[in-house]
Formats: structure tokens, sequence, C-alpha cells
């Protein structure tokens, strides 16, 4: 029973620091918009997301039922083990898009996670699969189609609605409404993904016989559950804010308020009906949304492509990690402690290689050097306009005659460029005379 307890006990400090990573890797989802736009500064707006994170953790358990006796089946002979091995995978995953600045889902990290560990260690029949494809799958998919929809519409309409109003009068309001649009995030977030560690720990209380099955979470279970978000909420996950904010479109105070409404809205919504939504899912969708509702709004549709790749691959990389880590954690004590240890080594050289490349609340409205040096150059190709001024000069008046002073500084253009100035010192210009043809 002392070995069940000190496991359990593993259990719930690892839930917690999982917890941890999705406050600092979600932190984008709320703020980034916010802080893109310069309606908040970044600390105070990571300040306030974190307070609000803490009060949504309390106002509802319906995700965390959904976690702890939903997608696994309680009574299939699952132990504190595999939820730790489960919990191993997802904090690994979360780290690695970390730091490569990847908006993906610590939800579906941990659920692949869980699933991933539970088929190793007890089997497929442990898993409630017409669960699994309702509240996860068709959620996943459905998610930022749903967000994105919303979020053009609300930027199409806030935009129609001010058209006529002055644009100094109007930016005070808007960025009142980003304001108060991120705080609806922020308390969606901790409503919503706090109680995915709810459920998580709920569950290995259950497993080791400490609660009944199906009972709601105890309120220390809460308390420490909200806590963890909020503190890795308020240390900021600059890199996925920098992406959020900057890599995926050009965001203005417009859109970042329909963004924010709409991503807050599906995200309240379905934590009411009990969907284990990703935040990140909904979030980039209403970005995105924001970028095709604006009329000359353009979506990096490269950046947004790295990002499904990113979703797609998020169950499965964290399931195979979770379930290596179940493998080695079933060989008894040894196994714990060496599935411990390597989760360490693996979460400090994934800190050591951040070190190099440090992004934090001074240059996180910075582009990427990297990205910015790989965006393509502009052409050298004459744009339209220039073809336009090139023929208004054909027909525009010769210049004056050599004598009275005009010619001096009439504009030459020259064959091979039209359009282009001559070059040199203007003195020179005359000698080169306009009927002998300027215009090819």
């Amino acid at each position: 029973m002392e070995h069940i307890t000190l496991l359990i006990g593993i259990v719930i400090v690892t839930a917690l620091v999982f917890d941890f990573t999705n406050g600092f890797h979600d932190t984008a989802n709320a703020m980034a918009t916010t802080i893109s736009t310069g309606a908040l500064a970044p600390r105070a707006a990571v300040a306030m997301s974190a307070v609000l994170n803490l009060l949504g953790a309390f106002l509802s358990v319906e995700v965390a039922k959904t976690i702890s006796s939903g997608i696994i089946d309680e009574g299939s002979g699952i132990k504190p083990e595999v939820i730790f091995a489960g919990l191993v995978g997802a904090i690994i995953w979360n780290l690695l898009t970390w730091l490569a600045g990847l908006p993906s889902s610590s939800s579906h990290a941990l659920m692949g996670g869980l699933l991933g560990a539970t088929v190793a260690a007890v089997g497929t029949g442990a898993v409630n699969g017409d669960v699994v494809v309702m509240k996860v799958l068709i959620p996943a998919l459905a998610a930022p189609l749903v967000a994105g929809v919303a979020s053009v519409c609300a930027t199409r309409v806030t935009y129609r609605l001010a058209r006529d109003a002055d644009e100094g009068r109007t930016a005070k309001g808007y960025r009142a409404g980003q304001i108060t649009s991120a705080a609806l995030v922020s308390l969606a977030h901790g409503t919503n993904d706090a109680q995915k560690t709810m459920g998580v720990i709920t569950l290995a209380l259950v497993t080791g016989g400490a609660l009944a099955p199906g009972a709601n979470p105890p309120v220390w279970v809460i308390t420490s559950a909200g806590m963890a978000i909020a503190l890795g909420t308020y240390l900021g996950g600059w890199r996925i804010i920098r992406t959020m904010g900057k890599g995926i479109t050009d965001i203005q105070p417009p859109q970042g308020f329909a963004a924010q409404t709409s991503a807050a809205a599906t995200i309240l919504a379905s934590s009411h009906i009990g969907f284990s939504l990703s935040t990140t899912h909904v979030c980039s969708g209403a970005v995105m949304g924001s970028g095709l509702g604006r009329k000359g709004g353009v979506v990096r549709w490269g950046t947004a492509g790295r990002m499904v790749v990113g979703w797609a691959l998020t169950l499965p990389a964290a399931g195979l990690v979770a379930a290596g880590a179940a493998l080695l954690a079933g060989q008894g004590d040894w196994g714990v402690a060496a599935v411990a240890v390597l989760t360490l080594a693996i979460c400090g050289a994934i800190w050591v290689r951040s070190r190099r490349t440090p992004v934090d609340h001074t240059n996180v409205n910075e582009v990427e050097p990297a990205r910015e040096a790989a965006m393509p150059a502009p052409s050298p190709e004459p744009e339209p306009a220039g073809v336009v001024t090139t023929a208004v000069r054909a027909v525009s008046p010769p210049p004056a005659p050599a004598g009275v002073g005009a010619a001096s500084t009439a504009p030459a253009v020259s064959r091979q460029d039209a359009g282009e100035q001559f070059p040199g010192d203007p003195a020179a210009a005359p000698s080169r005379p306009a009927s002998a043809g300027s215009i090819p």
C-alpha cells in the first residue's frame, strides 16, 4: 500500500507539472493578439490571464469527468504507473512544440499520452472508442472550422459597423474590447484546460483506491490544478505567443477583438457540454478567420500548414512516447525511476537548447530572424503601377525648350528601364535629347 501511495504522489506531482507546461504553452491562445496589437503590455497581459485561469478552474467539472471516467475504462486494470507514463508523453511533446514555437494542443498531447500508455499496458479494450471519437476527434476537426467561420463573420461585421467611424475615436473602444475578450478566453481556458489535469489526478486516485469510481474531483485537486496552470500562464510561453501574434497573420485591433470573442464563445460552449476541446485549435482557427475576414488581410499559409501538421502528429507522437514509458515503468520500481530520470534529462536538454535563442516579453513582437530571412524577396519585375506611370509620362507635355531652364530638371527616361530617372548629374540630362526617343 505504501508503494501505491508513493506512486500516486508521483503521479499527482507529474500531473501538476503537465498543468504548468499547459499554462505557458497555451498562454498564446488568450493573449497573443492582445500583445501583438499593443492593447496590453506583455507582462500585464500574462498576469491578467493567470488570475482568470485560476478563477476559471472553479466554474465546472464536466471536462474533468470526461477525462477521469470517459475515454478510459476505470475498471480495466489501469494502474497509476500507466497514468504516470501518459503524463510523461504529454509533457515531452508540449516542451518540444514549445521549443519549435508551434501552437499544438496540450489537450491532445494529454489524451494521446493516456491512450498510448493504456494500450501498451492493458490493451485496446480499456479504451472507450466511441467517447474518443465523439468527444475528442470530432471536436478536434470541428473546433477550428467553427471558430474560424465565426471569426470571419465577426471580423466583417466589426469592420462594416465601424467603416464610417473616426479611427482615433474607435481605437480606445477596440482596445477595451480586446482586453475584455482576452479575459473571456483566459477564463474559458481555465475552465476547459485546468479540468483535464483535475481529471487525470482524479483517475489516479480512483485507480489507487483513494476515491470511488465516478467521483468528482476533490476541492484540493481543483485548487492545485488551478494554481499550477495559473503559474505556468504567468511565466508566458513567449515563443508560441510570437507565432500566434505575428506568424499567422498581421492582426489589427478590430481583428483581435473579433477573433478572441469568437474563440471564447466556442470554448465556453464546449466546456458546458463536456467536450474536451483544444483551446489551441479554437484560437488558431479564430486568428486565421480574422485574417480572411479583413479586406486585404493575408494568412500565412506556410505557418498555418506547419500548425496543422503539428496538430495531426500530436495524438500519435505523445502516444508513442507514453507507450514506451509505460512499458518501461511496468517493470517495477526501477522502471518508474528510470522513466523519471529520462524525463528530467530530456526536459533539461530542451530547456538548455531554448536558451540559445531566447524569446521573452522584450522581443516577443519581433519577427523571428530565420523566418524573416526565409520570406520571399520582392519580385524584380515591374509592378503594374510602374506600367501606368510610364504610360502617363508618355502622354505628358514635352519638356520646355533648352535655355528656358526647365529642361535641366525634366526627368530623363532610359530605354532599358522605362520609368527610371536618368542617373548621374542632372546637368548632364539635356545631353540626351527628348527627341531621341526617351520612350521605347
